[in-house]
């Protein structure tokens, strides 16, 4: 049997055989999603049973960058709570099996909404909109979550969230910079200046989006998906980065590129915090300076794609056809500048 590229097909197959209950071969091994994150694979069993392998991306560097370890413990600590998630039923961290860690979680039959097609496509309007409560219901079961009581209280320190991000986006950004951008800088600084008190600490998610959970054709989130950089924190900073994710039918342009929840029947932002702050009873009147930061860190981000590709990450290019990555990072500089005239 032919390897897939980050599959050894029959030290896996050994290894479902002996650690995952009721899986049998032989398995087949589709990829679901690769690239540059973790790498994701359907596994079809020869009885039909389905389950989803997450592994680094091939070639990487830094294991404490793509942690299976982390992941498979964060799903696997909140199978008993409401927030939804794929069971995980297993992790190898025996490289000699893979090449590196991964583990496997059971399959969950759902849909994943990347783009406006997608939206017309698969939902109507009215599980748009029941799409939109979900996402926000989901994100406040997250952070009802008692880290402690679920075996995550050691998952990130408690305090000074925003600082910390603050200094390790800013860092990268000073690293991988590929040209000077005023705005940057000021925003860093005068975000730094302005940090809200933080409360309690929560899970944070870290990159919740419409994108990063899967839905039913109703509309009900029924996984989150993506908990590779979930830690401790400030809950404030998942749904700052939400509303930078989303564009809804009424709204402006965000400074990020994604359309599909312009679709009629989803919500706007503004009625996302909204529900926000009635479910979960959070002050929420700080938002405007998450936002703000959600868009200068995306910038940070933004421009470390940037570098990698003008590095030739995608092999030889016409500068030209890198040109829509260097407009993103411009047209979120621009946007934390727009939105950090709010706080002043």
């Amino acid at each position: 049997m032919t390897d897939e590229p980050g599959i050894r097909t029959d030290a896996v197959t050994d290894w479902l055989h002996d650690n995952v209950a009721g899986a049998r071969g032989p398995f087949r091994f589709d990829v679901i999603a690769g690239g540059h994150s973790n790498l994701t694979y359907r596994v079809t069993a020869a009885n039909g049973d389905r389950f989803v392998l997450r592994r680094p991306p091939l070639g990487h560097v830094l294991a404490s960058a793509h942690d299976m370890g982390r992941e498979h413990r964060i799903i696997h600590a909140l199978r008993d709570t409401p927030v939804p998630v794929a069971p995980a039923v297993g992790f190898c961290d025996d490289p000699t099996v893979n090449d590196a860690p991964f583990y496997v979680m059971r399959y969950v039959d759902g849909l994943v909404i990347r783009d406006r097609a997608a939206a017309d496509t698969l939902l109507t309007p009215d599980a748009r909109r029941r799409a939109s409560e979900s996402i926000i219901d989901t994100m406040v079961a997250i952070h009802r979550v008692d880290p402690t009581l679920v075996g995550l209280g050691d998952l990130g320190r408690h305090e000074g969230y925003i600082a910390r991000q603050l200094k390790r986006w800013y860092g990268q950004w000073n690293q991988q910079k590929t040209r000077d951008l005023p705005a940057v800088d000021r925003v860093h600084d005068a975000l730094l200046a302005r940090i809200p008190e933080q409360g309690s600490a929560t899970l944070v998610h870290g990159d919740y989006r419409l994108d990063n959970c899967m839905i039913d054709s109703d509309g009900n989130v029924i996984a989150v998906l993506d908990w590779e950089i979930c830690t401790l924190g400030d809950p404030m900073a998942d749904l700052g980065l939400l509303m930078v994710y989303w564009t809804g039918p009424g709204d402006d342009t965000s400074a990020w590129t994604g359309s599909a929840c312009s679709a009629e029947g989803f919500l706007d932002r503004d009625d996302l915090a909204a529900r926000y702050t009635d479910v979960s009873g959070r002050d929420t009147s700080q938002l405007d300076f998450y936002v703000t930061f959600a868009c200068w860190k995306l910038v940070c981000i933004l421009e470390g794609v940037y570098a990698r590709y003008l590095g030739g990450a995608l092999g030889r290019r016409d500068p030209a056809e890198l040109e829509p990555f260097n407009h993103q990072v411009l047209g979120a500089a621009a946007r934390a500048e727009e939105m950090l005239e709010r706080l002043t």
